[in-house]
């Protein structure tokens, strides 16, 4: 399964109720532009550099490790993608700015931990030098 379709999936999950009415395909176009790459599919090398580059390098490796994850606050979701990339993330879901940002702030975590488990990590950043790319940015 792709990285994008587990975000979409988790995303649609942390949603719950909210989440009725929302396409998988309107989720997944809009995770793929807030956490993607120029291909639109998420690239977890570059949201563990933003959350390496906003100061949160323990947070990133609590989810990147097999024990317990820290908790993501809205706040710090808002810091690390962009307050107005989260409204804009929002607006083409139609969600309320503060709801989608607790489902992300719960979904992102969750995202990096299944990837990064049982080496899973190395596939979705493409192999061991994505990784050591990934890593670099982690321990500036």
């Amino acid at each position: 399964m792709d990285i994008l379709k587990i975000a979409t999936d988790l995303f649609l999950q942390k949603l719950g109720s909210s989440s009725e009415g929302l396409s998988g395909d309107l989720v997944s176009g809009a995770l793929g532009s807030l956490l993607g790459g120029a291909d639109g599919q998420v690239d977890l090398g570059d949201l563990i550099g933003k959350l390496s580059g906003g100061g949160l390098e323990s947070l990133a490796q609590s989810w990147l490790g097999d024990g317990a994850n820290d908790s993501f606050s809205v706040e710090q979701v808002l810091s690390v993608l962009g307050d107005s990339n989260v409204s804009e993330f929002a607006g083409q879901l139609g969600l309320d700015e503060g709801l989608a940002g607790n489902a992300l702030a719960e979904m992102i975590p969750d995202l990096i931990d299944q990837n990064s488990s049982g080496g899973g990590l190395l596939d979705a950043v493409g192999g061991v030098s994505g990784l050591a790319g990934m890593a670099s940015k982690l321990f500036k």
